[in-house]
């Protein structure tokens, strides 16, 4: 059995929550009394994600700050506020070395892994100053931490996502918002079907405990993120990486 961690009364968004590590949370958060909406672009698969678990799914593309505008909209007028925001959405890319990544692939991971978060941020973070209450938990990588190789629009995306939390944790310090992230090494996710068996292969391989996270394993840490209690770390990574990580 978990640990209990109590969301009661919170209103919380997971992009891209229809599945994997966002449907994990998403599932935690509502076991913890969290109302959750989940923003995705795939509206089929979050609508039936959402009827399963208990959500709301909401149609947001996170590389369009008018859709997300749209979307904030949506839950503050459902919920009357918006206290945890889990910027989840994000794409592997293809795998090629960095001299044969075609510029429009750079981009396309770019818009979705470090543009999303931001314009989330951007579109969330004035209701949560209003309240003087907000937890925002960004989902890097550990491939930004250590970069990998054949993967460079990744792991340059995520660790703009961890340089993204340090500065707006910074700038938030003033308010009860935490912003965090966390850095998981990899899950058997659909975003395996991204990439190439020899990319998974080397990852695997990266990893002491020599097994990839489990998404709940990663839905538990974010839970605690995402609570009251996590009230002074702010602009911290925490990894889970299964002993990969080296700093």
């Amino acid at each position: 059995m978990p640990n209990a961690i109590d969301l009661s009364g919170r209103v919380a968004v997971v992009t891209g929550g229809a599945q994997g590590f966002g449907r994990a949370i998403a599932e935690r958060f509502i076991a913890s009394g969290a109302k959750v909406d989940i923003w995705d672009r795939d509206m089929e698969l979050a609508g039936k994600t959402a009827n399963e678990i208990g959500a709301r799914a909401i149609a947001a593309d996170v590389s369009k700050l008018a859709s997300l505008e749209q979307a904030h909209a949506e839950t503050v007028n459902a919920h009357g506020r918006l206290d945890i925001l889990v910027n989840n959405a994000g794409i592997a890319g293809a795998n090629a070395t960095t001299w044969d990544t075609e510029v429009d692939e750079w981009r396309k991971v770019m818009r979705i892994n470090l543009d999303g978060p931001f314009l989330c941020c951007k579109a969330v973070v004035p209701t949560m100053i209003k309240q003087n209450y907000g937890r925002i938990i960004n989902i890097a990588s550990i491939a930004g931490k250590e970069g990998n190789p054949n993967a460079a629009h990744y792991s340059a995306s995520k660790a703009g996502v961890i340089a993204l939390t340090k500065s707006l944790g910074k700038e938030l310090a003033d308010h009860d918002i935490s912003v965090n992230a966390v850095t998981p090494a990899a899950a058997k996710t659909a975003i395996f079907d991204q990439i190439t068996q020899q990319h998974i292969d080397f990852m695997l391989s990266k990893i002491p405990r020599q097994r990839f996270v489990k998404v709940e394993e990663l839905a538990s840490m974010v839970a605690w993120m995402a609570s009251e209690e996590c009230a002074f770390t702010t602009g911290a990574v925490f990894d889970i990486s299964g002993g990969r990580a080296t700093y």
